[in-house]
């Protein structure tokens, strides 16, 4: 048996070829459709000396192409690398160096941001534009990322890069041990790419497991045929595919030859209209920071989303009083809570009901395979009140590619088996449920987003009036934290905050910069240096915020 990616979406490919399966906004995609597209992009990419265990860049926000591209990636035994189409230069250059990128698919409007970079990426020469409609940094970008490469870059067209190849299969015989690489940022500091075997991520995270009663998928035909003898479902991932949940939704409901429908970007009343159009049943969200403007433009827009049948939050907070809303407003769906992370895949899920306390966290029915282990490393009884870090044996990840240092940090052998722990913290509940009570670390989750405090610390220490900076998490209705950071300037020195927010701004996404600021007079730190985090978080609960005047540049999201 080969549980390989690219061998489960042929398998959907071959027993339903006329049946849709993707789209998005007024374009659509069969399932032949979309094979013999990745097809050509495979041979245009083979064609290019990319082959087995390279690495294809996927840096383009949703969009039929970006699954095209994975695809592609993956029938070449090649590893697509999700890039965030948030990050400014100096995570590119991290990302596309750290990854060994040899080629990349990106969105046009992105192509001058790829040729600021590409002089300190030596690996990467093979780019191939897909035109999303939009000028985007129009031909000029264009023309500086052609001058940038030189005649050693190849960049190609999306669609004549397509037209010019062969439409058949015609791939290497392919293996589970293939890899699947996917770049989180998490409580590793700079975006790290976490490595697993394909059959494993397909065991936690495609449904190679069955997630509520544990049962083994045998048969590597047994999706494409349980999908070919009814209609399929149509599912929407409504966060990016740069992020693990929102490939795994698409992939698992794609290996049981479903539908995806794709927004390119997360808009509540985007999302409704989609649901409406396309009869979505499965609609997956990232907590509050979606479904919260989703509920407010459901309320104001009086939109049928009666095929509803399931939603799912997972990534980040899903509010007790917002859970509540849901069930009131939508009282026959299926309201269910994930946990995971790229490390670990998943770990648990829970049907929302009422009456249940989900002020502390999410509140999960554990997967077979988790497990809580205490700071001494050992595992942690099943008993009411007890926590611990959460883990999952079994059908782990290989680590961390290019930093065997930091993957050593996250494994840990226990009475015979191998964990991964990736830092979460959790209680054991009287009914054997678990309650997810957050990261160990200082990492901060904005709306599904990982941001690592010193990064964005640096960031901010970049403008020469800052002496001092902390940053921590800030609690939001929406978001569930936003970044908070308390700023300590230099000795005479009156601080322009915007200048500074807007300096963070080239270092760093738009949505690590912060939304909260406190100006200071000293910021305290431990003697040995270390910052004193406890004192922030009290600073940031017991006195005002610093006003802001307006940054039009670093608001938004």
């Amino acid at each position: 048996m080969s549980f390989n990616v690219a061998d489960l979406l042929e398998h959907s490919v071959d027993a339903m070829p006329d049946r849709t399966a993707l789209v998005c906004g007024r374009r659509t995609v069969t399932y032949r459709e979309l094979d013999e597209r990745a097809n050509r992009l495979a041979h245009h990419l083979a064609a290019r000396g990319i082959g087995a265990g390279d690495h294809v860049g996927v840096y383009s926000r949703n969009s039929i192409e970006t699954v095209e591209t994975m695809f592609a990636a993956f029938k070449l035994r090649a590893i697509p690398i999700n890039v965030n189409y948030r990050y400014v230069a100096d995570e590119l250059r991290h990302i596309f160096t750290n990854a060994d990128l040899k080629a990349l698919v990106f969105e046009r409007p992105y192509a001058g941001r790829v040729a600021a970079v590409l002089p300190d990426a030596p690996l990467l020469r093979t780019l191939v534009v897909v035109d999303d409609g939009t000028d985007g940094d129009g031909d000029t970008a264009l023309q500086d990322l052609r001058a940038a490469g030189g005649a050693a870059v190849s960049v190609a067209d999306y669609e004549s890069a397509l037209a010019a190849q062969s439409a058949e299969r015609g791939f290497a015989e392919r293996s589970p041990d293939d890899l699947y690489i996917l770049y989180t940022g998490g409580t590793t500091g700079r975006p790290k790419g976490v490595m697993w075997r394909q059959e494993d991520v397909y065991r936690t995270l495609g449904g190679g497991i069955n997630f509520i009663t544990g049962e083994y998928v045998t048969d590597e035909w047994q999706p494409s045929k349980m999908g070919a003898q009814g209609p399929g479902m149509v599912a929407m991932p409504a966060s990016p595919l740069i992020h693990g949940a929102a490939q795994w939704a698409a992939m698992m409901n794609l290996f049981g030859g479903g539908t995806v429908v794709l927004v390119p970007h997360f808009d509540p009343d985007v999302v409704w209209q989609a649901v409406q159009d396309n009869g979505v049943q499965i609609l997956t969200v990232v907590g509050d920071a979606m479904a919260r403007p989703l509920m407010d433009a459901y309320k104001a827009g009086h939109y049928d989303a009666s095929s509803l049948v399931s939603f799912t939050s997972h990534a980040a907070l899903f509010s007790q009083s917002l859970k509540e809303e849901y069930l009131d407003t939508f009282p026959s769906l299926f309201l269910t809570d994930a946990i995971g992370s790229s490390e670990s895949g998943f770990v648990g899920i829970g049907i929302v009901a009422r009456g249940v306390d989900y002020t502390q966290g999410p509140r999960v029915n554990p997967s077979a395979q988790a497990a809580l282990i205490d700071d001494d490393g050992a595992l942690v009884p099943m008993a009411p009140g007890a926590t611990g870090r959460m883990a999952r044996t079994g059908h782990v990840p290989i680590g961390y590619y290019n930093d065997p240092v930091k993957s050593a940090t996250i494994f840990a052998e226990i009475d015979g088996k191998r964990y991964v722990i990736p830092g979460d913290y959790a209680r054991y509940e009287e009914d054997g449920t678990l309650t997810l009570l957050g990261r160990g670390s200082g990492c901060i989750n904005t709306g599904g987003e990982k941001v690592f405090p010193e990064e964005v610390e640096g960031a901010i220490k970049s403008h020469p009036d800052v002496f001092d900076v902390l940053v921590v998490g800030v609690p939001d209705d929406r978001l569930g934290q936003r970044v908070g950071a308390l700023i300590q300037a230099r000795d005479g020195v009156e601080l322009d905050i915007p200048a500074v927010l807007r300096q963070a701004r080239t270092k760093i996404a738009g949505y690590k910069v912060p939304r909260s600021v406190w100006l200071v007079d000293r910021v305290h730190r431990q003697p040995s240096g270390k910052p004193d985090y406890p004192w922030a978080t009290r600073h940031t609960t017991s006195t005002p915020e610093t006003a802001i005047p307006a940054v039009p540049s670093v608001q938004g999201r």
